[in-house]
């Protein structure tokens, strides 16, 4: 049984390829992936059906291999970030160039 929802946000109708497009999020267990998605439809199609499109196209995309994707893992440890060296005070320019000089 699918337990995965979908979420489409910036749904827009692109007049140059006919379609509408839209970035789907996948919510499937702990974690979230982000599809993009297209469906070739005329511009009078009403919404409620341009989105039941995008969404099995996501749901498709999400059980198979992807092309446009990005994935977000909810991990149970806080995320590891690189920081920066401590400053032991303000830059002396001139200081420098003394030392380099000497």
């Amino acid at each position: 049984m699918n337990t995965a929802t979908v979420e489409l946000s910036n749904v827009i109708y692109n007049a140059a390829t006919q379609s509408f497009e839209a970035l789907a999020t996948v919510y499937d267990g702990g974690h979230s992936r982000r599809i993009a998605c297209s469906i070739n439809a005329p511009i009078d199609m009403n919404f409620e059906a341009a989105a039941h499109g995008l969404s099995k196209q996501a749901l498709r995309r999400h059980a198979g291999h992807a092309d446009l994707t990005s994935q977000r893992i909810d991990a149970p440890y806080p995320a590891l970030r690189a920081g920066r060296a401590s400053l032991k005070g303000p830059f002396d320019a001139f200081a420098m160039l003394r030392r380099l000089a000497a």
